[in-house]
């Protein structure tokens, strides 16, 4: 019932750090929580008609509930954080989102909250010592009991709840710390109200595809492939994307992946990568292969941003936007305007989100991906990279395709000739 996720692209938004909420240097609400109330959901509004101009069908929010400091440690998960606003304001982005036709993804925090989250004690884990369980050694993230009943109560009321107000689906945060029984009892119950609602959950390691079969998930984030992409373009191996690419296929068959090259946790593609001429390597192959892309809200502007592991070390990662486009800094755009033509050729091929993709030619420094329909291999995009410094002309037939995009100029005919780190991609 969820087709429209075959042709979303989402435009992923952490809201506090988006809408400045996370100034530290603003007293009103105490040391580290930011500026206080205001209503600065609505500041999204003003940035929808961008999200729609860069091919985004959606936007991806981070944590937009009450909370602690940065939206993790949630107190009310009924409740949009005051530094954001209120039930009008996110009424208002629901609107304006669906005049535009944009779907609305909510960032549910349902393993763990704040301390001060208003809870019996039997809603919590324990440790042996008796003390409060907390979610991977962070002392302000307190772990929920999820073989309490009422917490599975609660969380089937949030999803309920908000999936009434407007939103079209869940990302479940930290789903990996979570038994997948909690969450196929959670979606037997919120499912039958909504359809059409889709779901992914968070998970980092382990065999995507049996968590997927065992929790009812439509989707969760694929960091193997994630970490593929870069990684094999800075150490020149494709044999590393290639293999990423065998095992995503299997992720595939369970459900649609959500598909990224950064996020609010990780460092930004263009810091990560060692050669910034692969920027559009990574792109192309986050674009021409299967599963649900989602582009972190700078990225498609080449924000840097370095992800460290102390107090204060996402900052980087998660700044504040302008008030709208025309701040933001020329040196931006070429890269907004390559997503846009990449986004272009995925909203034109929308079978690609459920495409199996293998390779015609493969070295270290020189793929041709094939990317198929399931079921009807005459639809087909093949994506040549080149991370050497030579030309390379693949040894593939590519009688009958045409040129899609390419990184660099030329007379608009397909070649198999690609030159020294460049990509180019054939449909």
């Amino acid at each position: 019932m969820n087709g429209w996720i075959d042709h979303a692209v989402w435009w992923h938004i952490y809201p506090l750090g988006f809408t400045g909420a996370l100034d530290a240097d603003a007293g009103a609400a105490g040391p580290g929580l930011g500026l206080g109330p205001g209503h600065r959901l609505t500041r999204l509004v003003d940035w929808l008609d961008y999200a729609v101009e860069l091919g985004a069908s959606g936007l991806q929010l981070g944590p937009i509930f009450a909370s602690e400091t940065h939206g993790y440690d949630t107190v009310d998960h009924f409740r949009v954080d005051p530094r954001l606003g209120d039930d009008a304001d996110f009424d208002k982005l629901v609107g304006a989102a669906r005049e535009r036709g944009l779907h609305l993804l909510l960032d549910g925090v349902f393993n763990h909250v704040g301390r001060s989250f208003p809870a019996p004690d039997h809603w919590f884990r324990r440790t042996e010592s008796g003390d409060l369980a907390v979610f991977e050694g962070h002392h302000g993230l307190v772990a929920l009991d999820h073989d309490e009943p009422e917490v599975l109560d609660h969380v089937v009321r949030v999803m309920d709840h908000w999936l009434t107000r407007g939103a079209s689906g869940w990302r479940l945060d930290a789903a990996y710390a979570v038994s997948p029984r909690f969450w196929a009892a959670a979606l037997d119950r919120v499912r039958p109200r909504h359809p059409g609602a889709w779901f992914t959950g968070e998970v980092i390691h382990g065999d995507y595809a049996a968590y997927l079969q065992e929790s009812g998930l439509d989707s969760i984030s694929q960091y193997e492939l994630w970490k593929a992409i870069w990684s094999s373009l800075n150490d020149r191996n494709l044999f590393e994307l290639a293999w990423a690419l065998d095992r995503h296929g299997t992720v595939l068959d369970a459900g649609l992946p959500l598909t990224f090259t950064g996020n609010h946790d990780v460092t930004r593609l263009a810091s990560r990568l060692t050669d910034e001429r692969h920027l559009g390597h990574a792109l192309a192959v986050l674009f021409t292969v299967g599963g649900v892309p989602s582009v972190y809200y700078g990225d498609e502007q080449a924000f840097r941003g370095v992800k460290e592991e102390r107090p204060g070390g996402d900052d980087e990662i998660r700044p504040p936007f302008p008030a709208g486009p025309g701040e933001l800094a020329p040196f931006g755009w070429p890269t907004y305007r390559l997503h846009q033509r990449l986004i272009g050729v995925r909203r034109r091929n929308p079978w690609l989100s459920h495409a199996r993709t293998s390779h015609a030619h493969l070295a270290n420094e020189t793929a041709a991906l094939v990317s198929t329909a399931p079921g009807d291999p005459t639809r087909r995009i093949v994506t040549l990279l080149n991370v050497g410094d030579a030309p390379f002309t693949f040894p593939i037939d590519h009688t009958g395709l045409t040129l899609l995009e390419s990184d660099t100029p030329g007379d608009g005919r397909p070649s198999a000739t690609v030159p020294p780190h460049g990509w180019s991609i054939l449909g």
